[in-house]
């Protein structure tokens, strides 16, 4: 695959604290210039970002939801999603409740997803699992989880914790996922090379802010 070719994949990422408009405008420039995806900001950038990318094609703004640590109570999770698609999202990437799976509280974390993805329906969510800090097993109930609560993508990481995507964890939530549900590959993917091992393990979706240099690497 082309270099160029992977931009269709990925959502051009900006999500660090001090992030500010000027980057965010930079950002939506890139987005439309190289025809990534979405472009994935924090929730006070949403609105900005969503007017921006305006009349500009296909670039959709996602907004991130309970980021980065999936703490937040379901109910202010699922405010700021509305408020977020309210500003002009057109996708929502959300953070799992970590705690509650790791005590295996199932239906707790089931009704945090279905609090986020019922509030915004029929907006596309991505549930962030944050696969560094779980079990093989954990990994497997989380995506059947996010697929039974009507998510759109499962999404290895924030690119917040310790490690990130691994060609492994795609693997597995694809094969969890099946048909119904798509997976996203975030986190640490920096070059050319780790987003086509990403697509290849099953990945339909690319989370990075190192997207530029990966679409304009030079052909070998």
């Amino acid at each position: 695959m082309k270099a160029a070719d992977l931009a269709r994949f990925i959502d051009h990422t900006l999500l660090k604290p001090n992030a500010t408009k000027a980057e965010v405008e930079q950002l939506c420039q890139e987005a439309v210039q190289y025809g990534f995806k979405g472009v994935c900001v924090n929730p006070s950038m949403i609105g900005y970002a969503a007017e921006l990318l305006a009349g500009q094609g296909d670039v959709l703004p996602i907004a991130v939801v309970g980021f980065p640590l999936g703490a937040s109570q379901s109910s202010t999770k699922a405010f700021e999603a509305k408020e977020a698609v309210l500003a002009g999202a057109k996708e929502i990437d959300m953070v799992i409740n970590i705690g509650a799976l790791k005590v295996k509280d199932y239906e707790a974390v089931f009704q945090d997803l279905l609090a986020v993805i019922d509030e915004v329906r029929p907006v596309p969510v991505k549930v962030i699992l944050e696969t560094c800090y779980l079990t093989r097993d954990e990994k497997v109930i989380a995506a059947a989880l996010a697929k039974v609560a009507g998510a759109a993508f499962v999404k290895t990481s924030t690119g917040f914790a310790e490690k990130g995507a691994s060609e492994e964890d795609v693997a597995l939530l694809k094969a969890v996922a099946g048909e119904g549900l798509e997976v996203k590959a975030a986190g640490g993917i920096r070059t050319y090379e780790d987003a086509v091992k990403m697509l290849k393990a099953g990945a339909t979706r690319l989370g990075s802010s190192q997207s530029v240099s990966i679409v304009t690497r030079k052909e070998k």
